[in-house]
């Protein structure tokens, strides 16, 4: 069906664009100018947006459905303005063989949702050991390799790694922590941790890998360069300035590395833990008001290259155990856009198209994608979305199982109103006539 979006004002990674009516037809954008359509959206005052793309979300499939499933997960993702979610390959079991991945994305296609990318594990049951088979896994349509959730210790194993994935055209992410060091904190390691009694994670445990890891994505480079390749590293939800320092010196030397910051830690520090509010624990942990400045200055200067939710649904008993019990993770697909809006572009004065090119253009580069944009022939994977709409975070009526949030009662602006696949409907606000 031909949709005919008027008055919008057009927004993506490039800059503004003026103002234009947006004709939809047949998945793809047919005109600028307008022309006859079906069905038509009054858009004045509104933003129109290439659909975000997340690329690392837990949607705990398979095994894991009480948490969260493909269908629950895909339509959560739409609401919050996402056309593309990556999801993560630490499930049960893991996803690690060509034909789970090819099934996963079979079940995909059937969800009126945000489109589904597959990650596939690194290496064997994540445990860090054996290779899983690059090759095969990107022939089966695996867009990443990681064995995120659990940290890569043989620096052998992930050069080799490295290697084969940069072969078969995939980049390789990794949760960059030393086991050792971080030990069994739970939150920051610092002087509010010793006032709370609470075991600490120290930021030097994710500097110490992030700058590990890249000497060993040196090696990789020099071993793959000759043979025409080149892997690409990723880095998932980098939390310290430190790790930004590392990472942009990387950068500039030309290393083929890219660095993601999370809503979490781009809008909450450790300050919050004094509550003892078990909904605040991730790995890595929040860390300092200072962290988080040098993650949104690392954000605008393009230091950090792509905003991923690490979306990690659990359910509200896990959530709601004591504090070192408690599982890590916070769901946040629904919210995540809403939020920094309000808190980075409207709050901090990051300005509009920059935000848009961390949650749409600069993930899909990191995916070997072309980058999202709003011109006459690409894909009709759009999001609407009202600068003045504010209202308050409501967990309770999530789409997602993950019904509660860190942010809960946060009045926000921003909110994705329309977002469309291929040219569909996969989620539409009641504001939206």
């Amino acid at each position: 069906m031909s949709l005919l979006i008027k008055n919008a004002r057009l927004v993506d990674g490039s800059g503004e664009l003026g103002t234009a009516d947006v004709l939809v037809a047949e998945g793809r954008i047919a005109s600028l100018s307008g022309g006859d359509a079906a069905r038509v959206v009054e858009a004045a005052g509104k933003v129109l947006a290439p659909a975000l793309t997340d690329p690392h979300a837990h949607l705990r499939t398979p095994g894991q459905e009480v948490k969260e499933d493909l269908a629950s997960g895909l339509r959560a993702a739409a609401r919050g303005g996402y056309g593309a979610v990556l999801a993560m390959p630490n499930t049960d079991p893991v996803v690690q063989e060509p034909e789970q991945v090819q099934a996963l994305l079979d079940e995909a296609r059937k969800i009126p949702g945000a489109r589904l990318f597959a990650a596939a594990a690194l290496t064997r049951d994540q445990a860090g050991e054996r290779l899983t088979p690059a090759a095969l896994l990107a022939q089966a349509g695996a867009s990443l390799l990681t064995d995120d959730g659990r940290t890569n210790e043989d620096a052998g194993v992930l050069a080799r790694g490295l290697i084969y994935a940069g072969a078969a055209g995939l980049p390789v992410a990794v949760h960059a922590e030393d086991a050792g060091l971080r030990g069994g904190g739970v939150m920051n390691d610092g002087r509010l941790a010793a006032e709370l009694g609470l075991s600490g994670n120290p930021h030097e445990a994710e500097a110490a890998r992030v700058a590990r890891d890249l000497e060993v994505l040196r090696y990789a480079v020099r071993k793959l360069e000759p043979l025409g390749r080149r892997p690409l590293l990723y880095f998932q939800h980098v939390s310290s300035a430190r790790s930004v320092e590392l990472i942009r010196a990387a950068r500039a030397e030309g290393l083929p590395v890219c660095g993601e910051a999370t809503p979490h830690h781009l809008t909450l520090s450790e300050d919050a833990w004094r509550d003892f509010d078990p909904l605040l624990k991730v790995a890595p942990p929040l860390r300092t008001t200072a962290d988080v400045e040098a993650l949104a200055g690392a954000l605008e200067a393009g230091d950090l290259c792509a905003i991923g939710t690490d979306h990690a649904p659990h359910t509200r008993a896990e959530k709601e155990r004591d504090l070192e019990s408690a599982p890590f993770g916070i769901p946040s697909l629904e919210v995540a856009f809403a939020l920094l809006y309000t808190e980075l572009v409207a709050k901090r004065g990051l300005p509009l198209p920059v935000l848009i090119e961390r949650m749409t253009s600069g993930p899909r580069r990191a995916l070997g994608l072309e980058p999202a944009r709003l011109e006459v022939g690409a894909p009709a994977d759009l999001m609407l979305f009202d600068p003045g709409l504010e209202r308050s975070v409501e967990p309770e009526k999530f789409i997602s199982k993950a019904r509660y949030s860190p942010w809960a009662g946060w009045r926000l602006s921003g909110w994705p109103l329309l977002t469309l696949v291929a040219g569909k409907e996969v989620w539409r606000d009641a504001a939206v006539a």
